[in-house]
């Protein structure tokens, strides 16, 4: 039997829940450092979100537009690949990120859901994001991409890859307007 003060119970007790919570925090860390190794995901940093494991998750956690979710899905993706799994959270988080990735593997998705979800809505206030390739392909498939999946979302997507081009499309007073 072991006898003790009320006060020195109110402190075991605390002691005990505070070790419960550090043993549930350690047990999903392990869980996600696991799921980050099957998936071959490598990450550096810290306080890092924590990766996705369906589509379904991400729209539950991060309130995704419906219809943003609706063209991925149209687009025949149904289960994220490592670099969406990770890249996606982190950047909804508002975090920077530099990822590396092969041909293929979905990285303009993995940034281009971060982009409509941080613009919410279109607005009519000229150019709102601007994304940069170093090559007319890279451009031109980002830019389809992006227009594919902000399809029924009213964001005008557009791509410039000339500036006597773009004052023409766009009028004399855009290079004073943006």
């Amino acid at each position: 039997i072991k006898w003790m003060s009320s006060l020195e119970a109110k402190y075991e007790d605390a002691k005990d829940k505070k070790t419960t919570a550090e043993k549930l925090e350690r047990l999903r860390r392990e869980k996600v450092n696991r799921f980050r190794k099957r998936h071959r995901i490598s990450v550096q940093g810290t306080d890092l979100p924590d990766p996705v494991a369906t589509f379904d998750q991400l729209q539950k956690e991060y309130q995704i537009h419906p219809k943003i979710m609706e063209n991925v899905q149209a687009a025949g993706f149904r289960v994220p690949t490592p670099i969406q799994m990770q890249a996606i959270p982190v950047m909804l988080h508002g975090r920077e990120l530099l990822a590396s990735a092969p041909t293929g593997s979905g990285k303009t998705l993995a940034f281009c859901i971060p982009l409509l979800t941080h613009l919410k809505q279109p607005r009519n206030k000229g150019f709102r994001a601007l994304i940069i390739s170093p090559t007319r392909e890279l451009a031109s498939q980002t830019h389809r991409e992006l227009v594919k999946l902000a399809e029924g979302t009213g964001f005008r997507i557009h791509m410039i890859h000339k500036a006597a081009d773009a004052a023409k499309k766009f009028g004399p007073k855009s290079s004073k307007k943006f």
